[in-house]
This record gives C-alpha cells, structure tokens and sequence, in this order.
C-alpha cells in the first residue's frame, strides 16, 4: 500500500470536481466519502442529491476563511492531498476498513492525531475499488497550522502496519533515496507529446548515458549539451559551479521557456555535488593511454574489474556486515554504483539485439545504485575505468568476450541485491533483483549460438568421462547436477580447451564454484561456463609455452618431436587449439 503525499494546493473546490468527477479516462466510478473528521452534517455530493461540490469545499475551507479573515499573510497552499492505494492482487476492502485505514493515515501524518478535537478538517473519497483519495485543508480549527514535518515518512510507516493488520501486500519502507514519481501531469503532457515517458525520466536516463563518457562534471554537461538537452548552470562570482538544471529540448513552459528540472530534482544521486563527487573521486592514477594499452580487451579487463568486488563477498561473509572490514558499507556502496554505470556502459556498447534487455537492466538497477550509505568512489575507481574503457571500445560485438562479461555481471548484480538486502534496503534488493533477470536474459541470448559450438565439438567419452571424474572431485555437492545439466558437453569443451592451454581441470573448477555459489544456481554448467572461460584466458600459473605446447600435443596424440628452443621451429597457431575430439592422457 502506497500514499505518496503531493504538493500542497490552493484550489479545494478544483480538486473535489477531480476526485468526484469520472476521471481523465472515465475511471472514475460511484465516488463516496467513506471517511472524515464530522461524518454527522457532512454533505456528500456522491450520496445527497441536493448536496453540491461548492456546498462541500466552503464547509472544509471554514477554518482556512476564518484565519484569512484575520490581519496577517493569507494561507494558500493550505490543501493537502493524499491518495491512497492498495496493491494489485491486494483483496477488495469494504468502505469500512478504507475508512480506518484513512483515520490511521491522517492521524500518523499530523493532519488529525488521536484525541485532537481541534484538528484539520479531512475527508476521504472512495472513487475505485483500490484506493482513496484523502483531502484536508491544512488550518486547524483553532487557526494554528499541522505539524507535517516528515509527514510522508510518518504515513509510510502506518502504511506498513496496515499491510500487516489487513493481510495485504507488504512492502518495503523507503529510505528518502528514491527518484520522485512522476506527476499526473508529467504523464499526460508526455501521452500529449506523444513522448514514451515523462520528462524528468528522460532526462534521468540520459544524464545516467552520459556518466560514463565524462571524466568530470564540466566533460559531463558538455555532452549532455551536445546530445541536445538543454543545460541551464548557475555559477558562483568565482566562476565555480553552484547548480544546474535540465530540460527535454520539447518541454517548453506557457512563455515558450525550456522547463529546467535542477538536477536533485531528478534523482537524488544527479544532483551537483553528488555528481562532482562521482566524476572527481574517480579520477584515474594512471595516463588513460597506459590503461588502454594494457593486455586483453575492455571486455575482459572490465571482467577483470568486476573481480574487485570482494568487498561484497566479504560482507555476506560475515553474519554482522558492522563488524565486517567495510563497517560502514560506504566501500561495497561505491562498487556497486559503478557497477551500474558499467551496466550502462555495456548496454551501449552491446550487439543491438541485446541492448533493449540491457537497457531494462541499467533502468531498474539505478534504484539499487543509491542508498543512505555514502559511497568511498574511490575504492572503485577500477571498475569505473572499465566501463569508460567498455563505453570507448572500437569493437562492441566480441562475442565469446562479452558474452563471459554478461554472466560476470549477472553475478555481480546478485551480490549487490544480497548485499543491500543484508544492510535492510530492501527496495534496492528488490531493484537489483529485477535488473538480474533482465541481465540474465540478455546472457542467454548471447551466449545461446556459443554454447551450440562448444556442445558440437565436445571432447570424445573417454575425456568426458576423465573431467567427469575431475567434477566429482572438485565440487562433490554439485556433482550430479552439474553432470544432469544440459551444457554439461559445453563445459567439457571448455575444461578440454583449457587443460590444452596448461590449466587444470580440477583447479579451474574449485576456483569458478568457490567465486559463484552454485547452491541456488538452476544451471550450474552453464554458471561455471563463464568464470572458467575468464579464468583459462590468463596464461596458466607455473607452466612455459613449452610445456602447455606438449601437453596440447599429447592430447592429440600427435608424434613428439625433438625438444629444442622454441624460435627454430615455431609450431602452428592451430596446434595450440584443441579440436576435442581426441582422448586426454592423464
């Protein structure tokens, strides 16, 4: 059950023609008081015939016309508006229980607490079977203004006992870091425009594309000036930034000014300062052409990035996450808003036929990028170099690469939920969780056509049945799942390919179940697929060439040849590939 308290207004008789009359889209049906501070003498246009809109409004705004009528500042901001509303597969609730749940409502907000026979004139209208709206006028009879302080957090809070008491739908309590939702008439001016979502949304994501293009805030409002969006800065005498605002270039005021939206008011994390510590904290140590020139792709160096998330394992490591080497959470923060913007960054980047899942990703993700922990940016700073180097790659399509990326990140992502939901984010738990299975789709499209390879050329039985053996010894608890699974022939093949490159099997496996839980995994082959395919690209600890190059060999089968310096005979690329279709000696 949610009741998003919304902006004060002025017009009482305006808003009781909305809520009794039938709605934008004819929504509206049998509206009704079910609730308010006298019940005795209150006329109600949905139930008296001879009672009117006008009659009703003049009855609730007699404490504000008395006050106005006094010497001082009239009130005008003085009605208060809550609707309140029942989740979808929430049970129907008579008017009855509506009319306790709104007493409740208004006495945790402060608009009528228990006992106070003075208190604001309210009133609860049931136009639906699902919700409420609650109207008060915001002048006590006795002329005093509520104390509405934190009000919304107050009627949050009753919202979570109501959902006990009533058996309804539970849902997290919030922590004041969510984005504003956007306003009935944000939505219909975008359905008007023919726009695909609000604008404040809009520029909520765009600024987020933008994030990882810029290495500080003034590289980050140049571009978004030069995607088109309009940028309005205010700037101290000293030249420094004090604020900015934003526009969609078509949300244009009465006076044909762009609409600006100052960055808080977008989302809590986009703010200046916020953004200035993100961008200024993550400054590179070292030149971005040494970082470039670093082996392996931005794939796999992003991959590689993405291993610096152990403070997240070491957190649900712990059963007292306070006690942990990250107390106060602000380092597993840090990680995992960059994980967002290397998200991002891939969804960019990625083959089209992927983006759209990608795309879904980095907008419920951003949810979980924001919490009350202040983020240590800089105990990230790797991870958010990758994903600059990912939004830079002149090659977005490295399949087999990329797609190892997407199942690192499907992991990572699921660290993040289980590490917010340690801490008691609960709405970020649930974000990281939705964006898991928008990730996870888009690995599975990707990797779909390179399991079929791999599954193709898998090595003959008797290698089989020799990395079966290594299964049951590295994972035994796994074992039988692993070989029920279907891409248990794929992850032959890789095993095969690895041991070919001077790895072992058996340590490849240890290592890939120790970094990825496999206990909830519904596929775990195809889970450990992905680490050990990251893992067997780097050269293999304690082996030369030659000795990876004769043990290939004698997977093959292949004659031995003299031993001698490697330059005189150089050996084909292709010896070093195994085919898998040849018996392993052991």
């Amino acid at each position: 059950m949610i009741a998003p308290i919304k902006d004060p207004g002025s017009n009482t008789r305006g808003l009781l023609a909305y809520l009794y009359g039938p709605g934008r889209h004819d929504e509206h049906h049998d509206p009704h008081i079910v609730a308010g501070f006298a019940m005795l003498g209150m006329p109600d246009p949905g139930r008296d015939e001879r009672a009117t809109l006008t009659e009703l409004a003049r009855y609730l705004d007699e404490p504000v016309k008395l006050r106005n009528s006094e010497p001082g500042k009239p009130v005008t901001d003085h009605v208060w508006h809550c609707p309140v509303r029942a989740a979808p597969e929430d049970r129907y609730l008579s008017d009855a229980e509506w009319g306790e749940i709104a007493e409740r409502i208004v006495r945790a907000a402060g608009i009528a607490p228990e006992g106070d026979d003075l208190a604001c004139r309210w009133i609860a209208v049931r136009h639906a079977d699902d919700h409420i709206h609650i109207l008060a006028t915001s002048v006590r009879e006795d002329g005093r203004r509520p104390k509405l302080h934190k009000s919304g957090e107050r009627a949050g809070a009753e919202c979570r006992e109501i959902e006990r008491n009533y058996g309804l739908r539970q849902l997290g309590t919030g922590d004041g870091t969510a984005a504003k939702r956007p306003t009935q008439g944000e939505m219909h001016k975008a359905k008007r425009l023919g726009w695909e979502q609000p604008a404040r949304a809009w520029l909520d994501e765009r600024i987020r594309a933008a994030i990882p293009h810029a290495a500080n805030i003034e590289e980050l409002l140049a571009y978004l000036q030069a995607e088109g969006i309009e940028v309005k800065l205010r700037r101290l005498p000293s030249g420094d930034l004090a604020s900015y605002s934003a526009a969609h270039p078509d949300d244009l005021k009465k006076n044909g000014q762009p609409n600006y939206i100052p960055g808080s008011k977008i989302a809590p994390d986009l703010s200046l300062p916020q953004l200035q510590a993100l961008l200024e904290d993550g400054q590179p140590e070292e030149h971005p052409t040494a970082r470039r020139n670093r082996p392996g792709t931005p794939w796999t160096r992003a991959t590689d990035a993405l291993d610096a998330l152990d403070t997240l394992h070491t957190d649900l490591a712990d059963s007292d996450p306070a006690g942990s080497g990250d107390g106060d959470g602000s380092l597993a923060q840090a990680q995992i808003t960059a994980l967002g913007e290397l998200i991002e960054a891939t969804s960019q980047t990625a083959p089209a036929e992927l983006r759209a899942e990608l795309r879904a990703a980095t907008r419920t993700f951003a949810r979980a990028q924001r919490s009350q922990i202040r983020a240590e940016h800089r105990a990230a700073a790797d991870l958010r170099h990758a994903a600059r180097d990912v939004i830079h790659a002149a090659d977005g399509k490295d399949g087999s690469t990329l797609t190892v990326l997407l199942a690192t990140l499907v992991w990572a992502a699921i660290l993040a939920g289980r590490w917010h939901q340690s801490r008691g984010h609960h709405q970020q738990a649930e974000a990281a969780s939705q964006a898991v299975q928008h990730l996870q789709t888009a690995y599975d499209q990707a990797a779909a056509p390179q399991l079929a390879a791999l599954a193709n050329r898998q090595p003959k039985e008797e290698v089989c049945n020799t990395l079966a053996s290594d299964v049951r010894s590295a994972v035994p608890e796994h074992a039988t799942r692993i070989l029920a699974d279907p891409n248990w022939p794929a992850l032959a093949t890789v095993l095969a390919d690895a041991e070919a490159s001077g790895h072992q099997p058996r340590q490849l496996l240890t290592d890939a179940a120790a970094r990825r839980e496999l206990t909830t995994a519904r596929l775990p082959a195809k889970v450990l697929i992905g680490r050990i395919q990251h893992t067997s690209r780097n050269p293999a600890p304690n082996r030369t060439a030659e000795a990876a190059l004769m043990r290939s060999r004698a997977a093959r089968a292949l004659p031995r040849q003299p031993t001698g310096p490697l330059t005189t005979t150089p050996a084909p690329i292709t010896a070093l590939q195994p085919t898998g279709n040849q018996p392993r000696r052991r």
